[in-house]
């Protein structure tokens, strides 16, 4: 169990801790074309279609839930990516069950030949970094169990950031 720093010192205001059973549930992209923000997240990273609203909203899913994300175009369509230098969405991060399936995800990603922006070893986990159709950043990993989680000689959390082989986790898919 990682041991949070305090707010205190941190320099923040003093507050009580959120339940610890709080998750982030879903994350809602904002999309210049509903029908090719779906061919990427279904058709490609294999998400499932749970209900559309017309021609401009939509919410996907893994393995039935309600929804994981919803895209729409209610004040985006046919619009560009923000500029450089803005403020907003940094990267959605979709956690894999499995190396296997991670593996997969870069399998898929290398069969439609979406560039990857970046792969990396956080030491907590393994990650794949890329953009939608829509410059929405995207990361797909999965983290490794918590005890093979690196820490400093007091036990604290040391996260890093080292290349990921990637022909080393494409040979995990057929493990």
């Amino acid at each position: 169990m990682i041991k949070p720093m305090s707010n205190e010192a941190a320099g923040l205001p003093a507050a009580r801790p959120i339940d610890p059973g709080v998750r982030i549930g879903h994350v809602h992209l904002k999309v210049a074309d509903l029908d090719r923000a779906l061919a990427f997240y279904c058709g490609m990273l294999g998400f499932e279609l749970i209900q559309r609203y017309g021609t401009q909203a939509a919410f996907v899913s893994a393995g039935g839930y309600h929804h994981h994300i919803g895209l729409n175009t209610w004040e985006s369509k046919g619009g560009s990516p923000p500029p450089p230098g803005t403020t907003g969405l940094y990267h959605v991060a979709i956690l894999y069950p499995t190396r296997a399936a991670l593996a997969d995800a870069l399998y898929r990603l290398v069969e439609a030949r979406i560039p990857l922006q970046g792969a990396s070893d956080h030491g907590v986990s393994e990650a794949l970094y890329l953009s939608d159709p829509d410059g929405n950043g995207i990361e797909l990993y999965v983290d490794r169990p918590e005890d093979q989680w690196p820490r400093t000689p007091g036990g604290e959390l040391q996260m890093v950031t080292r290349p990921l082989d990637l022909h080393e986790l494409l040979a995990a898919r057929e493990a």
